[in-house]
C-alpha cells in the first residue's frame, strides 16, 4: 500500500507519451506519481532511482479480470488529485477484415478500461479542489476531423473516450472532480509510426508529455467537460 500523499496516476506509463508525462510530472511538480505499466520497473528504472520516494510503479495488465481491484488495493487511501488515461491500443485493419476479437480489444483498452478505472478510483478523487481526470484521445476521433483508412476501430474508440470525458463531467458535478479530454495530433511514438510509417510527426513524445503534465496540473482551473484538440497538422 502506498503512503498517504497527493498523487497523480498515469496509465500506459512504460513508453512514449505516458513515460514522458511521468517524467514531466516528477520534474514540474511536487506530487507523487503512480505509474501503471506492464513492465514498469524495468522501463522506469531511471525514474525510480532519481525519485525513489515520489514514484510508485504498479506492474499491471489492465485487461486482467482483477486489474481494478489490484490497483485499488495498492493505492489504498492515497489521495488522487489526477488521473491520466493514456494507455491505448491501435491496430490498422482494412475494413472488411476486422475480427470481433480485434474490435473488442481496441474498445476495451481505449474505452472500457478508462470507465472502470475512473469508477474504481472515484472515492480517491472526490472532494479535492484540484482533482482532474484527463483522457488522452486522438484527432482521429475528433468530430469532423480528417479520417484515415484502416483506423476505424481506433478512431471510433477514441471518439467514444472523448464522449466519456464529457459524460463524466456531469456524473461528477457534485463531487468536485473536473474531467477533460485532449485530442492529440501527430506525436512521434511507435504507435504513430505503425499507422503512418513515412510520416514525420509534428511533436515529440517529450514535448507532448510536458504539455499533458501541465494540463493535468492546471487545466481544471479553466476547463471542465471539454474535448480540446492539440494539433498543428493532419494527422
Amino acid at each position: 500500500m502506498i503512503e498517504k500523499r497527493e498523487s497523480i496516476m498515469v496509465t500506459g506509463a512504460g513508453s512514449g507519451i505516458g513515460l514522458e508525462t511521468v517524467r514531466a510530472l516528477l520534474v514540474r511538480s511536487t506530487v507523487d506519481v503512480i505509474a501503471i505499466a506492464r513492465n514498469g520497473r524495468q522501463r522506469l528504472d531511471a525514474e525510480l532511482q532519481a525519485y525513489p520516494k515520489r514514484i510508485h510503479v504498479i506492474e499491471q495488465d489492465l485487461l486482467a479480470p482483477d486489474a481494478m481491484e489490484r490497483i485499488v488495493a495498492v493505492v489504498g487511501k492515497q489521495r488522487l488529485v489526477g488521473l491520466v488515461h493514456n494507455a491505448a491500443e491501435l491496430i490498422k485493419v482494412a475494413f472488411g477484415q476486422y475480427s470481433r476479437e480485434e474490435l473488442l480489444r481496441v474498445y476495451e483498452i481505449n474505452v472500457v478500461i478508462p470507465v472502470l478505472l475512473t469508477q474504481a478510483l472515484t472515492n480517491r478523487l472526490a472532494g479535492h479542489p484540484n482533482s482532474h481526470v484527463v483522457s488522452i484521445s486522438s484527432m482521429g476521433g475528433f468530430q469532423d476531423s480528417t479520417k484515415f483508412p484502416g483506423l476505424l476501430g481506433y478512431s471510433s474508440s477514441k471518439a467514444a473516450l472523448a464522449c466519456m470525458a464529457q459524460c463524466l463531467a456531469v456524473e461528477f458535478a457534485d463531487q468536485g472532480i473536473r474531467t477533460n479530454c485532449l485530442a492529440l495530433g501527430s506525436v512521434d511514438t511507435p504507435m504513430l509510426r505503425n499507422a503512418f510509417p513515412a510520416y514525420k510527426a509534428a511533436a515529440t513524445a517529450a514535448e507532448m508529455g510536458h504539455f499533458i503534465a501541465e494540463f493535468t496540473l492546471t487545466g481544471h482551473k479553466h476547463f471542465n467537460g471539454k474535448v480540446l484538440p492539440v494539433s498543428t497538422s493532419t494527422p
